[in-house]
């Protein structure tokens, strides 16, 4: 699993310096699970997986039944042999949002929007929970995101040399943080419009720390969504396929909307699992 990235600098954060050096930046994270189109098995083959197919026709049936905004449902494939367990996942897929919790959790979600294969484990790495949830966001995995988060910044008296654009965004912070109630409120600041130093970004790492969280979603181009160590503030990056940032926000919000399924994926998913298992029935 790959190491957490330590900073929040990156191509494109900043402009480039005068004497021509440039710094060293982290890669994008690479070892968690991207984009693969579904290698389905043979109709013929699904009559071997039955317990397999009555795991995924739960899964259609949470799909079918679900309503917005409600929390996660989920279908535990901790009873499956190896070769079911295999089949359900050569049905759901791999999509294009992924997920790492510390070393403890991570998440996948299938090609169906919505759908998420989710495997939480010891600190030993023995699997303590694997099962498929639907939602749009892993409900368990957020529950734990700020856990041990700060309230509010804590705004220092003075500041260190070339910090000039950062300190005025705290008390902006700081006051938004009440404002999340749920997952309608979000409070975007765009750090890729603002002028600032390379020391601004990493006071503002510092200050914000880091959580345990980090996403990636590959959708059209790469997006990076970090949380840090303060209660519902995110840090969120969009690169090219070049790998260089064209986006740097800092997000006030329960999650980005950039990680989440909408309700109309997940009706759109519940029609689309609904003709798959249709193959092997």
């Amino acid at each position: 699993m790959q190491d957490q990235i330590t900073s929040f600098i990156g191509p494109g954060s900043q402009p480039g310096e005068e004497d021509g050096t440039t710094l060293d930046y982290m890669q994008m994270p690479s070892g968690m699970m991207t984009f693969a189109t579904p290698d389905l098995p043979e109709s013929e083959e699904a009559e071997s997986f039955q317990a397999g197919m009555a795991a995924l026709e739960q899964v259609l049936s949470q799909l079918q039944d679900y309503q917005e905004a409600e929390q996660g449902r989920m279908v535990s494939l901790l009873g499956l042999d190896p070769e079911n367990l295999n089949f359900v996942g050569q049905v759901l897929g791999e999509g294009e949002v992924s997920l790492i919790a510390g070393g403890v959790a991570q998440a996948q979600e299938a090609v169906l929007a919505g759908v998420w294969r989710v495997r939480e484990t010891t600190d030993d790495g023995s699997i303590l929970r694997d099962y498929v949830e639907i939602g749009a966001f892993p409900a368990r995995i957020l529950e734990t995101a700020f856990d041990v988060a700060q309230s509010e910044i804590a705004i220092p008296d003075s500041f260190g040399p070339n910090i000039f654009n950062a300190p005025p965004l705290l008390p902006e912070i700081n006051d938004q943080i009440p404002r999340v109630n749920g997952a309608g409120f979000t409070h975007v600041i765009n750090l890729s419009l603002l002028p600032h130093t390379e020391e601004d970004l990493l006071f503002l790492n510092e200050t914000l720390g880091r959580g345990a969280i980090t996403v990636l979603s590959r959708g059209y181009g790469n997006c990076r969504i970090t949380a840090t160590a303060t209660r519902n503030v995110w840090w969120v990056q969009f690169y090219n396929s070049q790998d260089t940032m064209i986006l740097n926000t800092v997000e006030i919000t329960h999650v980005p909307e950039v990680a989440c399924a909408s309700p109309e994926d997940i009706a759109d998913s519940a029609e689309r699992l609904d003709e798959i298992l249709e193959i092997y029935r």
